[in-house]
């Protein structure tokens, strides 16, 4: 990894500078992106999974990362089919002959964790098998530890992975992909999704077939249709192409808003469009979820945004989760006034959804925020989603959809039946802390009377206060040592005088005093000079 890492120029990575001659002399400073995938894309598997996820944190990484990360490829070499044959028989108990009538020894798709093949069971059902790669968990597992440390190691000679939590991101990755690595997790996705919209007859969710379903292999009815990019194969088939890019738009808006639970890869080669212009849906390994109080939360962020309240929307920054260190709350406020005036006024049918975030964004970077998990999906989400739309319709606009929702958000937020649920939680907690206090104090006051009672603190504000006290404790030191050079020098002139003092004594007293000078004029230089804000 090291190796990989200096010849595309790690340096600039672990201390943001330029590119070393060692590494590649001919790279310059705008060429950095294309270092970083063509790094990640040496390095294997895991990191090529990685910069596919960095690829949708648009606030973490400015633009021009974003351009490049994206056209990572989740492809890889397929595994021979003598060890899909022998993965199959050993997962599913018995060899494929008898479980499948025909199968594709040639995959559909190989990638960097699974292959897909095409095969037909006995009765006829078309399905799609994807079998994990061979060895693939443990690499995953030495890669993920790899990436843990180097986390580790970054974070304490690199700002940029402090400001951000470097370790805490790689933790956050290394969960995603671990349950990539689950199949049996993927198909209760799928299962989860079809109960969802069951009752929706252009939805087409594929069927699981658990007989044949383990962790390492994954058997779903196969899919029939027209990729939703291929604009000349819809037209041909008669497809409404703006009604479809409503309605598809609708469907994933619906999984946020009133399922919590959304299809977060929806790029076109996951939407297939049926004859009977049913959406079929494919790959349920990239989901996320949005529990109750986040979709609360995000209700009071458009409430903020329609009211233009600046204040409000810097509480649900902070109350979402998008930073973990003190910030400049004035200063963020400034931004996000500044932010909000240039849409005041814009009809909603006229804002473009991906603009505003990645204004957004640019705001969050400054101030060295960052989104969790769930949120970050969500908006990488809606970025593709409203590019899906107006490939099929050049005329769209996500936030027509996006306002129906919002709407029955607000409304959810102010209901009511809420305000009674909400009451009743309060009530049940406020009577479960009744009950438990006496006991909670009973504890204080005998850990006071035993001398064990401890308090704990986050000394982060006085942060500021400590380095001043170090930088004059500096000062202080430096001051008794010039003093002590210069009281020695007396006492040692005026005292000690040992043989030969008359020839080379002058030559001590000269060394001392010159040092005892440059210790003084150093510690005056220090003290007045503009800017004093670095330590002795």
């Amino acid at each position: 990894m090291a190796r990989v890492l200096l010849s595309h120029g790690w340096d600039f990575l672990r201390n943001n500078e330029q590119p070393t001659a060692t590494a590649t002399s001919v790279v310059a400073a705008n060429a950095r992106p294309l270092h970083l995938r063509l790094a990640l894309e040496e390095l294997g598997p895991t990191f090529v999974k990685l910069g596919q996820i960095l690829s949708t944190r648009a606030d973490l990484l400015p633009p021009e990362y974003l351009v490049e990360l994206t056209k990572l490829q989740d492809s890889a070499t397929p595994v021979a089919f003598e060890e899909i044959r022998e993965a199959l028989a050993t997962e599913l108990g018995r060899p494929i002959e008898d479980v499948f009538a025909q199968f594709d020894p040639v995959p559909l798709a190989a990638a960097s964790i699974g292959q897909a093949h095409a095969a037909t069971l006995w009765d006829g059902t078309e399905v799609v098998v994807k079998v994990r790669r061979p060895g693939i968990v443990e690499q995953v597992n030495e890669d993920l530890e790899i990436l843990k440390e180097l986390a580790a190691t970054a974070s304490r000679h690199w700002n940029f992975a402090d400001r951000y939590d470097l370790v805490g991101l790689v933790e956050e990755f290394s969960q995603t992909l671990r349950a990539e690595l689950d199949y049996i997790r993927e198909g209760h996705n799928a299962e989860r999704f079809a109960a969802n919209f069951a009752g929706d007859s252009h939805i087409h969710v594929p069927r699981v077939f658990w007989e044949m379903t383990t962790t390492r292999v994954l058997t779903l009815e196969r899919m029939r249709g027209i990729k939703i990019n291929d604009l000349k194969a819809l037209d041909e088939q008669g497809t409404d192409r703006r009604w479809l890019a409503d309605y598809a738009t609708n469907v994933v808006v619906k999984m946020v808003c009133e399922d919590g639970f959304f299809h977060a890869d929806p790029h076109p080669g996951n939407f297939f469009i049926e004859p009977n212009d049913a959406i079929g849906l494919i790959d349920f390994g990239m989901v996320g979820m949005l529990d109750e109080q986040t979709q609360d939360l995000l209700a009071e962020l458009l409430i903020a945004i329609n009211h233009q309240d600046a204040d409000r929307l810097v509480d649900v920054f902070l109350e979402l989760g998008v930073t973990r260190k003190r910030i400049d709350r004035a200063s963020v406020r400034r931004d996000i006034e500044r932010l909000l005036s240039a849409y005041w006024g814009l009809p909603l049918g006229e804002l473009k959804v991906t603009a505003l975030l990645n204004d957004v964004y640019s705001v969050m970077r400054a101030h060295q925020m960052h989104l969790p998990p769930n949120l970050a999906l969500l908006l990488k989400t809606l970025i593709m989603v409203e590019g899906l739309g107006v490939t099929l319709d050049p005329d769209f606009h996500l936030t027509n959809s996006l306002s129906r929702y919002t709407e029955r958000l607000v409304l959810r937020q102010y209901s009511p039946f809420k305000w009674m649920r909400s009451f009743g939680r309060a009530s049940l907690a406020l009577a479960k802390l009744g009950t438990e206090m006496p006991q909670h104090l009973r504890r204080i006051v005998t850990a006071a009377e035993n001398g064990n009672l401890q308090i704990g603190m986050r000394p982060e504000g006085f942060d500021p206060v400590i380095d001043r006290l170090e930088r004059i404790a500096n000062r202080i030191v430096l001051g008794v040592i010039a003093a002590a050079f210069i009281n020695g020098l007396a006492v040692l002139a005026s005292v000690y005088r040992p043989p030969g003092w008359e020839r080379w004594g002058w030559a001590v007293f000269t060394f001392g005093f010159v040092c005892a000078l440059l210790l003084g004029v150093y510690l005056a230089w220090n003290i007045l000079r503009p800017g004093r804000s670095r330590r002795v």
